[in-house]
């Protein structure tokens, strides 16, 4: 363990980018077929849902940076501080494998989708390596390219939200009514699974000391998590008006269902393009992932953070090459979201409460 992770200022990032890389975190491969999963137990209400587990997304936010504040430093020194060395350390081994998957669950999503909408005879191998040695190549530039990553990966592609008006001229709007159709227990349901959509902001307990001045980033990663929060909601509302529940149903990528319907003189299929903007947005993904992983690994044994992040992607495409069936993509989905919901709402609220004791306990 080196300390509790104190970084430099010259290798820090400006408060506001904070927000950037929860954003660029939270949307990932998610945002392209995330509405079928939402609609199975609140059908069309399931925009309620949503809105509902973007919301509760900012008061276990709020307990991270009281756990960061607490110990003056990151989570990896947070579970050292709470329940010693070495049952500490197991715990920050857990959040390797923990992003590790999470680069795998992106990169993987991504590679599907093109085999499935573009290029049937996609080389896995190939189109893995040179993603990841993408993502090497940014890990090993520093914190702050990484944050620089996110931030042109949410402006850059953010015109796409301007191509779903092209559905309103197919929309039924009677499909939202009647609101609150459903019973509480199917509003649940629906927004534990858009939970899982939601699911990449614990990223923040690990990059805390990377922040200049954490204290005013506090608005701006509120505000970043309430746009994403807006986003899917709107998102979730178009789908609803253009599709019927039936054909919803069968819609594994209802986003890039709706593109299909884009019209412009100089392009016959806008899903392609949208495709090939979501390559964008999955950079920092990969990269992020990456660097979570290989600076707990960093922390925890003490090597050098250029070899950890090499030999985690190694094992990143191992595990993607092997991801090469719908079958085993959807198992490996369900595994990956299901951990990552026990880690933010009960692994995140159990060492808020652990660090609150055992501050009390070690100052006494």
């Amino acid at each position: 363990m080196q300390g509790q992770g104190q970084v430099p200022e010259r290798v820090q990032i400006s408060p506001f980018i904070a927000a950037y890389v929860i954003v660029a975190m939270q949307i990932g491969i998610g945002v392209l077929g995330f509405q079928r999963l939402v609609a199975k137990d609140a059908e069309y209400d399931a925009w309620i849902s949503v809105l509902a587990a973007g919301l509760s997304i900012h008061l276990l936010v709020w307990m991270m940076y009281k756990i960061c504040e607490m110990v003056e430093g990151d989570a990896v020194y947070a579970n050292v501080f709470a329940f010693g060395k070495i049952i500490g350390n197991i715990i920050n081994l857990f959040f390797i494998f923990f992003y590790l998957l999470s680069c795998v669950t992106v990169l993987g999503g991504l590679i599907e989708v093109i085999e499935v909408w573009m290029f049937e005879d996609l080389n896995r191998l190939l189109f893995g390596a040179v993603f990841l040695i993408l993502g090497v190549y940014i890990v090993n530039g520093g914190f702050r390219s990484v944050a620089g990553i996110a931030f042109f990966s949410v402006v850059l592609p953010s015109y796409l939200m301007l191509t779903f008006g092209y559905t309103f001229k197919h929309a039924d709007f009677s499909n939202l009514f009647p609101i609150l159709d459903h019973t509480p227990g199917q509003l649940l349901k629906s927004g534990y699974n858009m939970s899982l959509t939601y699911l990449g902001y614990g990223v923040l307990l690990f990059f805390y000391p990377f922040i200049k001045k954490p204290q005013k980033s506090k608005k701006w990663v509120h505000l970043g998590i309430l746009i994403t929060t807006l986003l899917y909601t709107s998102l979730t509302l178009v789908t609803f008006m253009y599709f019927s529940l039936e054909l919803l149903d069968k819609s594994i990528w209802a986003t890039l269902e709706m593109w299909k319907i884009v019209q412009m003189p100089f392009i016959e299929r806008f899903e392609y393009i949208g495709i090939a903007n979501w390559a964008i947005i999955i950079i920092p993904n990969v990269a992020i992932s990456l660097w979570a992983s290989s600076r707990i690994a960093k922390r925890v044994f003490n090597v050098k953070q250029k070899k950890a992040v090499l030999l985690i992607s190694i094992a990143c495409l191992i595990i993607v090459l092997f991801l090469n069936t719908r079958e085993r993509m959807t198992l490996f989905l369900d595994f990956q979201a299901k951990l990552g919901f026990i880690l933010a709402y009960g692994y995140t609220p159990f060492l808020y409460f652990s660090v609150m004791i055992a501050k009390k306990v070690k100052k006494k």
